[in-house]
């Protein structure tokens, strides 16, 4: 977790992933949320951080809601309820955390090194401001985050530097992964990552996937989640079929630019959770639905949409996918939709017009992929022709991080109060070229 990255520039994979015992697969149902995450945790920690210290961590990490809410003829799993108001918080706080009780006789400074299309150098920001011994520097593309995004990114100051590289995500993605190689840097600076390719965060992003499916499984979703507002009544029609879905195992969908969010929930499966399977959810930078139709895998340069998030031509976390299943294995199990900036904005005035419901760009494809699954299965030799469970879609980002999309469509949309301290911030950052020897540079000169 503290290396971040292999010698080699390759990534850490559990050498098997872990299985809850049977005594806690039977009563994954009766329990809350910091006892779930406690117990998808420990498997992975429990020769380094003792039990006690562990729930202490889950405690303090996860001290905010992450809601299963009924929307139509589905669930959407509100996972914007933290600080930054992006489901990045759950890894971010968990891993620092977990830094700074693995670090805690260490004399050296860590130097923590994260690339960013949008919300994780947020959460990232956020979660490392201020601990003690450690100095996290974020690299985010110029001109494609949202003005909210870097203000959260760049806005701190403190141990928290920010980069701004005049490229795309992927140039900021190639650098983090450079750096960690280069002779100069790994002497000079004691690096570590905290972008999903650290595998410290992908673990606590288990957890909200085994809570919520546990939940669903035992026929009951959360009833005082703080759902994003004006959501109206749901018809009884669409209740009746959505709730009828319940006690069964969850098909999740997961929108998706880097992929950890979805290798979480793959883990969170492998474990036992009852999950039945995943939708893969992207804009237009489609490599991995690509991938599940042909079986060939073919990066590219990651194209601008006004779901930022997501904006991945060659995502990192496909390597895990790969080493842990087959083809064939991801292909039954995964299942992979694109959606365009057009539709996107549509789906988003259509659920509001419908049910009250607002969706941020990246939950609209989300939703929009549940659309087109639906439209698919019909199909009598579709794999999950037969599903009759219930479709839960990941609620990424709360939809005031991108007003400037959200608002003309549905209206004003209210501002969590930490987005509303993030907004009167100022940005501090450092323009660079999308060149090694440019951040090698930038970042001696910030860590001198």
């Amino acid at each position: 977790a503290l290396n971040g990255l292999a010698s080699d520039g390759g990534l850490f994979i559990p050498q098997e992933i872990p299985q809850f015992s049977p005594s806690v697969r039977s009563s994954l149902g009766t329990m809350n949320f910091i006892e779930l995450a406690f117990e998808t945790i420990r498997p992975y920690v429990h020769e380094d951080i003792p039990d006690s210290v562990l729930g202490d961590m889950v405690e303090s990490a996860f001290n905010f809601p992450a809601p299963l809410v009924p929307v139509d003829d589905r669930f959407v799993l509100e996972l914007f309820h933290g600080p930054t108001a992006a489901f990045k918080d759950f890894g971010a706080r968990f891993m620092a955390r977990s830094f700074a009780y693995l670090r805690r006789n260490e004399d050296r400074e860590l130097h923590i090194l994260v690339a960013t299309s949008g919300d994780t150098g947020g959460a990232v920001a956020d979660g490392f401001f201020g601990v003690e011994g450690i100095a996290v520097t974020v690299l985010y593309p110029k001109g494609r985050v949202s003005p909210l995004q870097e203000r959260q990114i760049a806005g701190l100051g403190g141990n928290v530097s920010a980069i701004a590289v005049e490229g795309s995500f992927d140039d900021c993605q190639r650098l983090v992964k450079s750096a960690f190689v280069h002779p100069e840097l790994s002497r000079r600076l004691n690096l570590s990552s905290a972008n999903s390719i650290n595998i410290s965060r992908l673990v606590p992003q288990s957890v909200y996937y085994v809570a919520a499916s546990a939940l669903a499984k035992s026929g009951r979703y959360s009833q005082d989640g703080k759902a994003t507002p004006r959501m109206r009544g749901t018809g009884e029609g669409q209740r009746a079929v959505r709730d009828g879905r319940l006690g069964k195992d969850v098909l999740f969908c997961v929108p998706s630019g880097n992929f950890g969010n979805l290798t979480a929930g793959l883990y969170a499966q492998a474990m036992g959770a009852p999950i039945a399977g995943f939708i893969a959810a992207t804009n237009i930078n489609k490599t991995v639905p690509e991938y599940l139709a042909s079986g060939v895998y073919q990066p590219r340069p990651s194209v601008a949409t006004i779901s930022n998030a997501m904006d991945v031509g060659a995502p990192s976390n496909f390597e895990r996918m790969t080493a842990h299943w087959s083809y064939e294995e991801l292909r039954k199990n995964i299942h992979g939709f694109w959606v365009d900036d057009e539709k996107t904005k549509e789906t988003i005035a259509r659920v509001f017009d419908t049910s009250g419901y607002v969706l941020d760009p990246h939950g609209a494809v989300g939703w929009t992929a549940v659309d087109q699954w639906l439209a698919a299965k019909e199909d009598p030799a579709h794999p999950f022709a037969g599903f009759s469970g219930p479709v839960a879609v990941l609620g990424t980002a709360h939809p005031a991080k991108f007003a400037e999309t959200v608002e003309p469509l549905v209206g004003p949309v209210p501002v969590p109060p930490s987005l509303a301290e993030a907004m009167g911030r100022t940005v501090q950052s450092v323009t660079i070229r999308a060149d090694v020897e440019a951040l090698v540079e930038t970042l001696l000169t910030l860590r001198s």
